[in-house]
């Protein structure tokens, strides 16, 4: 396996994790108030959009020639890290709310 290969498995084995994750906080804004329920679910398809967004790029990567796939990872790294963060923010903000929930 060469290293791009190995890049893209590490890739797709984390974009798993996330997609279970997302599938958690889905199932987290259903059983949300009707306020937080709308809001959770847009953070549920943005996290979804960024995702598609990345799954697109890693198979744009792996097309790629050898020359060309070191410039599509920089692009790929930027976009995975913007679902990082976002995934990170919608993950502790559904949890917050969540916890506030159970409290009241």
């Amino acid at each position: 396996m060469n290293h791009r290969d190995a890049y893209v498995q590490k890739l797709k084995a984390k974009m798993d994790e996330w997609n279970a994750e997302i599938d958690k906080l889905a199932a987290k804004a259903d059983q949300a108030d009707a306020e937080l329920k709308i809001k959770y679910h847009k953070q549920v398809e943005d996290l979804r959009a960024k995702r598609k967004e990345v799954e697109d790029k890693i198979a744009e990567l792996q097309q790629a020639g050898e020359g060309a796939w070191e410039d599509l990872r920089e692009g790929l790294e930027n976009s995975w890290e913007i679902l990082k963060t976002s995934f990170t923010k919608a993950k502790s903000e559904f949890d917050r709310g969540y916890r506030k929930g159970r409290e009241e």
